[in-house]
C-alpha cells in the first residue's frame, strides 16, 4: 500500500517535523510477484524490486561473487604504465614514496600500498600533508622535497588536478592513483589511473581511490606472476578497500558491493591490528558492519586530519605492531570526541545561519569566521541530512575561506565546484559526485554560493521534499525477529546508493523510555498482546522526538526505523535503530 496523500499511515508531520512516504504501487505489485515466485519474505522481496532486481537475478544479488564483478584492471586507463613503473620500483629497490589524502580513502589507499610493498620486504616513506597549513593534495615545496629522496613518488586520493606540484616533483617519477574529477588535461605524470578522468568511459565512476588502488595491485599481482613471483595476498587487503568505500560514501552497487560484503568478513577476523585497535577503543561488542564502517572506525580514522597529526590515521591502519596499533587508536579516539565537540559549536552556528537564509533553496549553506577547516566537512553533512539538499559550509580565514560540500543522491557536486573553479568564481576547487572541498575569495562569496545554487538546480537540487522520509514496510514488534533481519541482511550492505530498509511499528506502546549517552534515547516497545522491541534513537533530543516518548503519558506512537541485531552478553537480540515517531490517532 503507497502512501495516501496525507502520508503513510496518514502522517504528514512527524515530531521531526516530516511526511512519511511509503513504496509505489508498482513496486508492492512486484515485490508480491517476485515473493510468489521465489518464496522469499515479503520484506526481502521489496527491498529486491527497490533495488531494480529481477526474479531471475536474485541469486546473483543475494551472493555477489568478486570474481564475478571485479572488472579487469586494464579497462582503466593508464594502467599498464603504472603497474609497470610499481613493479620496476620493486624489482630495483628503489625509494617509494606514498603521497596520501588526509582522509579515510586516502589513508586506507596508502595503506594498501604500504602493505603490498611491506610484504614483498620493501618499505616506503608515508607523506600525508597538513590540512591548515598545506591543504588538500600535493603541493609543490612537498613534492619537490620528496623528489630529491625517492625514485618514485605515488600520490593516492589526490593528484588529478595538481598540474603544478606534479611539475615541482621534477627528479622522480610520479604515478597518480585518483578518483576525483579529472580536468581538460592531466598533469604531467607516469600514469594517471582514475575512473573519473574526462576521457574515462565512466562505467567505473563510483569506485573510490582505495578501489582504484587495489585493481593497480591485482594487476601488478597478475604481471608478477608472469614473472614467476608469487604476488601479496590481496584478498586480505579488501578490509581497507571496505572501510573507504563505505566512509568515502561510495554507492554500494556492482563491484562497490561485493567489495564491501568480502571486507567486512575479513575485517571480523581482526587480523589488521590498526583495525582490531579502533574496534577495541570504540568498545565494539558485535562483527564490524557497513554502518560501524561510516560512524565508528571511520570517524575516528578521520580524526586525525581534522583536528590532530594528519598521519595518525593512515599510520593505524598500516601498522603490523598492535602496541603501535592500540597507541594510535586511543590518540585517535580521543582526537574524535575535541573534534566533535568543535562539531557541535559549528554545527548550530552554521544550522541558524542557512534557517535564516532559508532551506528550500536548490543549496544550503553557511559561512563563518574562524570555522575549524576539519569540521567543516562533517557540518556540511549534518546540512545536508536535515534538509535533503546539496550543503556547503565555509571557515573564513582573513581574505578566503576553506570549505567543504557534500551531496544528494543524482546531483553531482564535484563537477559543479569544479565548473565555478574554472570560471573563476572559486580559488580552487574539485571532488567528487557526492563530496566537494573549495576555496573562495571573501568578495567572491556571495557571488560563488549563488552560482552554484544555480547551477545545481539545473540537476534538479531542491526539487525533493526535505522532511520526507520512506517507510519500506509496517511491522509489529514479535515479528522483528533475528531470523528476519539476518534475511533482511542478505541484501546488503547498506549505504550510499543502497539504504538500508525502514519499517513503520503501528499504534505501538511505549513500554520505557530513558535518556543514555549525550541526547540519545533508549525505548522499549510493545504491541499490547505481549511482544516487545527495544529501540535507540541517537540525537533524539536534537528535535521534539526525545521529550514526546520520554513523557509519553500512556500515548500509542507510530514508530519508524531500521532493524538491527544487537550482541550483548553472547546474545543476539533484535533492536531498531529509531528514526522518527508520530502520535497514533486515539
Amino acid at each position: 500500500m503507497s502512501a495516501p496523500a496525507d502520508g503513510f499511515l496518514g502522517v504528514s508531520a512527524s515530531l521531526t517535523g516530516r511526511r512519511w512516504v511509503g513504496l509505489s504501487a508498482d513496486v508492492l505489485r512486484l515485490a508480491e510477484a517476485m515473493e510468489q515466485t521465489t518464496g522469499l519474505a515479503p520484506a526481502l522481496a521489496r527491498i529486491l524490486v527497490a533495488r531494480g532486481v529481477a526474479p531471475d537475478g536474485v541469486d546473483l544479488f543475494l551472493a555477489p561473487a568478486l570474481r564475478d564483478l571485479l572488472p579487469d584492471p586494464m579497462v582503466l586507463l593508464d594502467m599498464a604504465p603504472a603497474a609497470d613503473r610499481l613493479i620496476s620500483a620493486f624489482e630495483k629497490r628503489e625509494t617509494i614514496a606514498v603521497f596520501a589524502d588526509y582522509d579515510v580513502d586516502g589513508g586506507s589507499s596508502a595503506a594498501l600500498l604500504l602493505d603490498w610493498l611491506r610484504q614483498l620486504g620493501h618499505d616506503a616513506t608515508l607523506y600525508v600533508p597538513d590540512r591548515i597549513d598545506e591543504g588538500y593534495g600535493p603541493n609543490a615545496p612537498a613534492m619537490a622535497d620528496l623528489a630529491a629522496a625517492h625514485d618514485l613518488i605515488i600520490c593516492v586520493d589526490c593528484g588529478t588536478l595538481s598540474h603544478d606540484a606534479i611539475a615541482a616533483a621534477k627528479a622522480a617519477d610520479v604515478v597518480i592513483l585518483d578518483h576525483h574529477l579529472g580536468g581538460e588535461t592531466l598533469p604531467d605524470a607516469i600514469a594517471v589511473v582514475n575512473p573519473n578522468r574526462q576521457d574515462e568511459s565512466g562505467d567505473l565512476a563510483h569506485l573510490c581511490a582505495a578501489a582504484v588502488v587495489f585493481l593497480v595491485l591485482v594487476e601488478a599481482n597478475r604481471r608478477l606472476k608472469v614473472r614467476g613471483v608469487a604476488g601479496p595476498d590481496l584478498m586480505g587487503m579488501l578490509d581497507l578497500v571496505a572501510l573507504a568505500t563505505v566512509a568515502d560514501v561510495a554507492p554500494l552497487i556492482g563491484v562497490n558491493r561485493a567489495l564491501v560484503r568480502q571486507g567486512l568478513t575479513i575485517m571480523a577476523r581482526r587480523a589488521r591490528p590498526g583495525i582490531a585497535a579502533l574496534a577495541d577503543v570504540a568498545n565494539l561488542a558485535s562483527p564490524p558492519t557497513a554502518y560501524t564502517l561510516g560512524f565508528v572506525f571511520g570517524p575516528r580514522v578521520n580524526a586525525g586530519g581534522r583536528v590532530g597529526r594528519a598521519d595518525l590515521g593512515a599510520r593505524c591502519l598500516s601498522t603490523r605492531d598492535p602496541h603501535e596499533a592500540q597507541s594510535l587508536a586511543e590518540k585517535l579516539d580521543a582526537l574524535n570526541s575535541e573534534r566533535r565537540e568543535i562539531e557541535n559549536v559549528v554545527r548550530d552556528a552554521a544550522l541558524a545561519q542557512a534557517e535564516e537564509r532559508g532551506l528550500d533553496a536548490p543549496l544550503v549553506w553557511a559561512a563563518g569566521e574562524g570555522w575549524h577547516p576539519g569540521v567543516v566537512g562533517i557540518v556540511a553533512a549534518r546540512l545536508k541530512e536535515a534538509t535533503n539538499r546539496p550543503a556547503v559550509v565555509i571557515g573564513m580565514d582573513g581574505d578566503e575561506g576553506k570549505g567543504s560540500g557534500r551531496s544528494v543522491a543524482g546531483v553531482d557536486l564535484g563537477h559543479v565546484v569544479q565548473k565555478l573553479a574554472a570560471e573563476g568564481l572559486l580559488l580552487k576547487g574539485g571532488g567528487h559526485r557526492m563530496a566537494a572541498g573549495l576555496t573562495v575569495a571573501r568578495d567572491q562569496l556571495e557571488a560563488a554560493m549563488a552560482r552554484l545554487s544555480e547551477l545545481l538546480a539545473k540537476q534538479g537540487a531542491g526539487t525533493t521534499g526535505p522532511r520526507d522520509l520512506r517507510v519500506d514496510a509496517t511491522l509489529m514488534p514479535g515479528a522483528a525477529t533475528v531470523a528476519l533481519i539476518e534475511q533482511i541482511e542478505a541484501a546488503g550492505p547498506f549505504g550510499q546508493g543502497a539504504p538500508a530498509p525502514r519499517f513503520a511499528f503501528p499504534d505501538a506502546k511505549i513500554l520505557h523510555a530513558k535518556e543514555v549517552g549525550s541526547g540519545h534515547l533508549k525505548v522499549s516497545i510493545g504491541d499490547g498482546l505481549g511482544a516487545r522491541l527495544d529501540a535507540i534513537a541517537f540525537g533524539a533530543f536534537d528535535s521534539d522526538l526525545g521529550a514526546a516518548l520520554m513523557n509519553h503519558g500512556g500515548a500509542r506512537f507510530h514508530l519508524a526505523g531500521r532493524l538491527e541485531i544487537n550482541h550483548w552478553g553472547g546474545r543476539q537480540i533484535p533492536q531498531m535503530r529509531l528514526e522518527d515517531a508520530a502520535r497514533a490517532s486515539s
